[in-house]
């Protein structure tokens, strides 16, 4: 009897304890439209478990061209994850303006750390706060087939004539030179983004952002018109290519150069681990002249402002603001982390790192997407119509200037 009495003792207390831990634990939910990015994520929640255990950190992705809306809905409704993955910039203010945001200013004491250009690509101009931990930037560059260049003889050009020569090289050996077509809107704004920069100067964007000058100032101009060089070098039937069609010339290596993000260089390796590909830095105007690169926030982690686990979010807000998990992304997701100390191993991103040494902000996505139309949509709609040969460099400047003046003051 009293053996039988001691097993009840134990197994009650063992009951007891498992109900504790059951009732210890803390689940978040983490939302992100970072798909491709889901197998890493995990990896690196269960580091943090395993170090916290108590939290259980549930990550789920969405499609990216839905996620804005899912998200949207979900808070209005008062609900939507704990920990939530935003984007930057006007898309970040859409989010922290209605107040669906934990201010994070005096929660995550990393972020006082943190360069000035990536938090304030997190903060809401109209009352200062920091809303999210910045999480990744990138570098639009440009990306070139290491085989053909070796084939062909070509070296990875300096300037924009050599550029323009290695694609005429390209050309003859029968191959695409730039896979790039205009059929998708926010790819044409790449382009500009990519290459414009080394023309219209480092000093550009404050001036323009100030309204000492607008879009009509012939450096801007100037820059379109030297993409214009581009056309004979893009894909055949380039009107007709989207993103996919020229990241599949490349991957398949029909083509010798892409011109994109720095968030590609995953994805290609991923697509075609066989692919002897590199990076370099947009040509130079000239020899001598500096190669910039646009830069841009890429989003951030915030905390949702009615999560009941406020506290344990914020603690995973801070991880996420830690070195730790800075150099895990950098490492594990191959994008540059904007976490003070972090430094990337990887060689292709150790040149990312260099290259941003020269960076200018990617001028309508950090500068002028927070009203409507937005810089990026007034430019975007003009783009195809100008390498189409439907409409001069000059208009585009001028009718962008004009949309941006409609609710921009500087330009008025």
């Amino acid at each position: 009897m009293k053996q039988a009495k001691v097993k009840f003792i134990l197994a009650s207390l063992v009951i007891m304890l498992l109900s504790s831990f059951v009732l210890a634990q803390t689940k978040l939910d983490f939302w992100s439209w970072r798909v491709e990015d889901i197998d890493e994520y995990n990896q690196i929640i269960q580091r943090f478990e395993a170090e916290n255990p108590g939290i259980d950190v549930e990550f789920q992705a969405f499609e990216a061209s839905t996620y804005n809306t899912v998200l949207t809905s979900a808070l209005t409704a008062g609900e939507g994850p704990d920990i939530i993955h935003v984007r930057a910039y006007g898309n970040f203010e859409t989010i922290a303006e209605p107040g669906f945001l934990l201010p994070l200013n005096d929660k995550v004491p990393a972020l006082e750390a943190f360069p000035k250009l990536a938090v304030q690509g997190q903060t809401l101009r109209s009352d200062g706060q920091v809303y999210a931990v910045p999480f990744a930037s990138q570098t639009l560059l440009v990306y070139y087939n290491q085989s053909i260049f070796d084939e062909l003889g070509l070296t990875p050009p300096e300037t924009w004539n050599e550029f323009l020569a290695a694609a005429q090289a390209i050309k003859d050996a029968g191959l695409i030179p730039i896979a790039n077509g205009t059929a998708t809107a926010w790819m044409d704004e790449v382009l500009v983004g990519a290459l414009a920069p080394s023309f219209y100067g480092a000093d550009f964007y404050n001036e323009v952002i100030t309204g000492e000058t607008d879009f009509t100032d012939q450096r801007f101009v100037g820059a379109l018109k030297k993409l214009l060089e581009l056309r004979p070098y893009l894909a055949p039937d380039f009107e007709g290519v989207d993103y996919a069609t020229a990241q599949n010339l490349f991957l398949n290596e029909l083509a010798g150069i892409f011109i994109g993000g720095s968030w590609e260089i995953a994805n290609f390796r991923d697509q075609n681990p066989d692919l002897n590909f590199d990076i370099m830095a947009p040509p130079a105007a000239e020899a001598g002249s500096p190669r910039l690169v646009s830069w841009f926030l890429d989003g951030g982690y915030a905390v949702n402002a009615d999560t009941e686990n406020q506290d344990v979010a914020v603690k995973f807000a801070n991880f996420l603001a830690s070195q730790e998990f800075g150099q895990q992304l950098t490492d594990t997701l191959a994008n540059i982390s904007p976490v003070p100390g972090v430094e990337p191993n990887d060689p292709l991103l150790k040149k990312v790192a260099d290259f941003n040494k020269n960076a200018t902000p990617y001028i309508m996505l950090v500068g002028f997407r927070y009203e409507e139309p937005t810089g990026s949509v007034l430019l975007q709609e003009r783009l195809p119509g100008m390498f189409a040969g439907n409409i001069s460099p000059e208009q585009v400047a001028k009718e962008t200037t004009e949309g941006i003046a409609g609710y921009y003051e500087p330009f008025q």
